[in-house]
C-alpha cells in the first residue's frame, strides 16, 4: 500500500475543489498539539517569526492535512515575517566555505509530546473553513486516521535498490487529497489503449501499465472526476515522459528523421524540433508539407504529442493549450542543455543543475491544472512574476521528489542521467547518504517557500488563482505519493 491508506481515503466528490481551496484561504486553522513543539535551534527559532515565544500556543496550519498529515510539523510565519524572508530569498545567498546553504528541516512527529494529547486523531481530509462539505457521498463523514509512526515504503527505513544503502528521508510535503483506485484504473486503461493504438511503447506496454500513470493523474488532480478529461492530460504527461524514454536514453535510435544514419546525441535537437511541430503545426508549401506529415506518421512520439494535444483541446481553451506548448518548449531547451553536459562528459555545478531543472521539471504537467479543473486562470495572473515564482517553486520541488525516487533507475544508465544527489555528491565531495539528505532539505525549503508565498497570493488573488494555487498544492502531494508507490521506480513487486 505504501503511502496511501486506500480504505480510508475519501472518493472524489464535486465539493473537493472548494474543500481544498480552504487550505489556502483560511490561515487561522490551528494545528493539533500532537504535531510537537518547534526545534530548539535553527531557523525555527528565528525571532522575527515569534516561534520560540509561541511554543505553547496554537500554531496556524496552512495546507498539510489528510492522509499522512501527522508526520508533518508546520509553523507558518506571520505575513510581515513572510514578506521579509521572501525578500531575502530573492537575493543571492552567501555560502559559507563554498557549501550550498541548506535550511534545517522542520521537526518530525517523532519528537511529539506523549500523554493524553498524543492520542488525538487527525482527520484524513482537508481542514478549515468550508471543509464540512468534504464528506463521502450520502452524508457519510470522512473517517479519521490514527497517528502512526510507521514509515511508508520508499521513505525512512526503506532502501531503494541501487542507491548504495541510502534511504529516502521523510519529506515535508502535502499528503494526497483523495484516492480513487477505480478512477485511476480507468485512466490507466485508457492510456494503454491509446498507446497501443498509436504504437507508443510497442513491446513495452506491460511496463507502461505497471508505471500506473493513471494513478498519478488521479492523485494530482483531485478536483476532477471526469475520466475522459483526466485521460486527456494523462496522454500529454505520458507523451512528455516518452521523450526521456525514447530520445534521451542510451539506446535511442541513431536514425535521423530523413532516414540517414546519425547518432542519438546529434539528433536530439532535430527530434525535439519535430515534436514542437507536432504540438504547434507548421504550414509549409504543399510539396514540403507532405514530407513533414510522413515524418510525423513515422514516429510514435510525434503521434503521441499530436493526438494528446488534440484530445486536450476538447477541454482547454486556445490560451491554455498555448501555455502548455510554451512550458514544453522551455523543457525542450533544458533537455538540450543536459545533452550538452552528457556529450562533454561534464558534471554541472549545483547552481547550474538547479537552473536547468526549473524548466526541466513538472511545469508542463502542472500547466493544465485549470483546464483539467474546468476553469481558466487568466494569462495576466499566470504570467505575473509573483505567481510565476510560486509556480516554478512548486515544479522544482516536485522535481526534487523525482530526483530522489528515480536514483535507482538512473544509477543503471552508465552515467547518462543527472539528479541532485549525484551532482551534490560530486560538488561537495560527500557521501551519497549525505547528498540524499541535502536534496531532501532543498525540497523542504522549496515547499516552505511555496506555502508561505502562495498563502499571500491566495489572500489577494482572484478565485481562479486561489483554485490554481490549491491545484499546485494538491499536485505536489499526489506526485510524491505516486513516486513512492509507482513500479516505475521500484522493482520489488
Amino acid at each position: 500500500m505504501s503511502v496511501l491508506s486506500r480504505a480510508a481515503a475519501p472518493p472524489a466528490a464535486s465539493e473537493v475543489a472548494a474543500a481544498v481551496a480552504a487550505l489556502l484561504t483560511n490561515l487561522d486553522t490551528t494545528a493539533p498539539a500532537v504535531l510537537g513543539a518547534p526545534a530548539a535551534s535553527g531557523p525555527a527559532d528565528d525571532p522575527r517569526l515569534g516561534i520560540a515565544a509561541a511554543a505553547h500556543s496554537p500554531r496556524r496550519l496552512l495546507g498539510p492535512s489528510g492522509l499522512g498529515a501527522p508526520s508533518l510539523a508546520i509553523d507558518l510565519p506571520n505575513p510581515r515575517a513572510i514578506a521579509e524572508l521572501a525578500g531575502q530569498a530573492s537575493r543571492p545567498p552567501s555560502p559559507v566555505g563554498g557549501a550550498m546553504p541548506i535550511r534545517h528541516r522542520p521537526p518530525s512527529s517523532a519528537g511529539a509530546p506523549t500523554g493524553p494529547g498524543a492520542a488525538r486523531r487527525f482527520a484524513n481530509g482537508p481542514t478549515g473553513i468550508g471543509t464540512a462539505s468534504a464528506s463521502r457521498p450520502g452524508g457519510i463523514p470522512v473517517r479519521s486516521a490514527p497517528v502512526t509512526s510507521a514509515p511508508p515504503r520508499g521513505e525512512i527505513g526503506a532502501t531503494r535498490p541501487g542507491t548504495s544503502g541510502s534511504a529516502i528521508p521523510t519529506l515535508y510535503c502535502p499528503p494526497p487529497v483523495r484516492d480513487d483506485p477505480a478512477l485511476a484504473a480507468t485512466v490507466n486503461a485508457g492510456i494503454i489503449a491509446w498507446a497501443e493504438r498509436i504504437g507508443l511503447y510497442e513491446g513495452r506496454l506491460e511496463e507502461l501499465h505497471r508505471a500506473d500513470f493513471g494513478r498519478l493523474i488521479m492523485l494530482a488532480h483531485p478536483d476532477c472526476d471526469d475520466a475522459d478529461r483526466l485521460l486527456a492530460v494523462a496522454k500529454c504527461a505520458v507523451s512528455e515522459w516518452s521523450v526521456d524514454d525514447y530520445y534521451c536514453e542510451e539506446d535511442a535510435s541513431d536514425l535521423a528523421p530523413d532516414g540517414s544514419r546519425s547518432s542519438p546525441e546529434a539528433e536530439l535537437g532535430p527530434r525535439l524540433e519535430l515534436a514542437a511541430a507536432a504540438m504547434d503545426p507548421v504550414h509549409l508549401p504543399p510539396r514540403y508539407q507532405v514530407r513533414v506529415e510522413q515524418a510525423m506518421q513515422a514516429d510514435p512520439i510525434l503521434r503521441a504529442f499530436r493526438t494528446s494535444f488534440e484530445h486536450l483541446s476538447h477541454f482547454a481553451t486556445p490560451a491554455q493549450v498555448a501555455r502548455l506548448r510554451s512550458e514544453i518548449a522551455g523543457w525542450f531547451i533544458a533537455l538540450g542543455a543536459e545533452a550538452g553536459w552528457r556529450q562533454a562528459g561534464r558534471m554541472p555545478p549545483v547552481w547550474e543543475y538547479l537552473l536547468n531543472r526549473q524548466p526541466h521539471s513538472f511545469l508542463p504537467c502542472m500547466a493544465p491544472i485549470d483546464a483539467v479543473g474546468g476553469y481558466e486562470l487568466p494569462a495576466a495572473e499566470y504570467t505575473d512574476p509573483r505567481v510565476r515564482r510560486v509556480v516554478t517553486t512548486a515544479a522544482l520541488a516536485a522535481q526534487m521528489v523525482n530526483d530522489l525516487y528515480s536514483m535507482a533507475r538512473e544509477d543503471l544508465s552508465n552515467g547518462r542521467e543527472f539528479n541532485l544527489p549525484t551532482v551534490l555528491a560530486a560538488e561537495e565531495n560527500c557521501s551519497r547518504r549525505a547528498a540524499v539528505q541535502a536534496t531532501a532539505e532543498v525540497h523542504d525549503e522549496l515547499v516552505h517557500r511555496f506555502e508561505a508565498e502562495a498563502g499571500l497570493l491566495a489572500a489577494s488573488g482572484s478565485p481562479q488563482l486561489r483554485r490554481f494555487l490549491t491545484g499546485l498544492w494538491s499536485w505536489m502531494g499526489g506526485n510524491r505519493a505516486w513516486h513512492a508507490d509507482s513500479r516505475r521506480y521500484r522493482d520489488d513487486s
